[in-house]
């Protein structure tokens, strides 16, 4: 993702690479220009940034960033592959499926979830820490066009801001604090929303698990044909560098 350009940049480095970024752009931004993928889960193209889940934190001048909402600045040395960063990024996914019900073998969104794609590009293989919290959160299937399961929710906030500032309705917002927060509608139900299959917040896209599922089309594409069957992610921008 990039932010508005000027003609004139300055440079930086991201793991001893110089990088060009431009007056305006965060971290990330100036390293998806550069073809250096720095993991991310509540940041996405086209949403204002949070900086939520901290996945993407980086060493930025010795200080601990989140990369999607601080800005570059010139001759700034920037740590993002190091030991103790992935370590610290695969405690915070390994913590995520703990926190939730993440049944990767049945879910629909298997192959295309970006929780499950960060756990291998993080390499979390073995059995982890943390206890698991098994929560029990209702399915809301009362739209008839789509279906919420927050069981799988991971609290990006991805859908809050989409529905907001996308599509101008407001549908999602958060509820309660701490480990009890949660994503919410904006009604009894979601039926009882104006939220609609065509809005930018229920698209694909935009939910990176599978708690947002639109009906009649969950097993459409097939296992192999898979948007991270076919490489890891992040790896459409690391090709920028090839």
């Amino acid at each position: 993702m990039s932010g508005t350009k000027k003609e004139t940049g300055f440079s930086f480095t991201i793991d001893g690479i110089e990088v060009t970024a431009y007056a305006g752009q965060t971290i990330m931004e100036a390293a998806d220009d550069a073809g250096i993928y720095i993991p991310r889960l509540c940041d996405h193209e086209g949403l204002r940034h949070q900086g939520s889940c901290r996945v993407c934190t980086v060493k930025a001048g010795g200080r601990s960033v989140s990369a999607c909402t601080q800005p570059a600045a010139p001759g700034q040395a920037v740590e993002n592959e190091t030991p103790h960063l992935n370590k610290m990024r695969r405690d915070l996914v390994e913590m995520l499926f703990h926190e939730g019900n993440h049944l990767c073998p049945i879910c629909e969104a298997s192959g295309n979830c970006e929780l499950q794609a960060m756990a291998y590009r993080l390499d979390m293989t073995e059995a982890t820490k943390f206890p698991y919290l098994e929560p029990c959160r209702a399915l809301d299937a009362s739209h008839p066009d789509i279906a919420l399961d927050t069981n799988r929710c991971i609290s990006c906030g991805r859908c809050i801001r989409a529905s907001q500032d996308v599509d101008g309705k407001g549908v999602f917002g958060y509820v309660g604090r701490g480990i009890h927060r949660r994503v919410a509608v904006n009604g009894e139900n979601l039926a009882d929303t104006d939220a609609a299959v065509t809005d930018n917040a229920i698209s694909a896209e935009v939910c990176p698990v599978g708690c947002i599922i639109r009906k009649r089309v969950g097993f459409v594409t097939p296992i192999g044909e898979r948007e991270f069957d076919k490489g890891l992610i992040g790896h459409d921008i690391e090709e920028k560098r090839k």
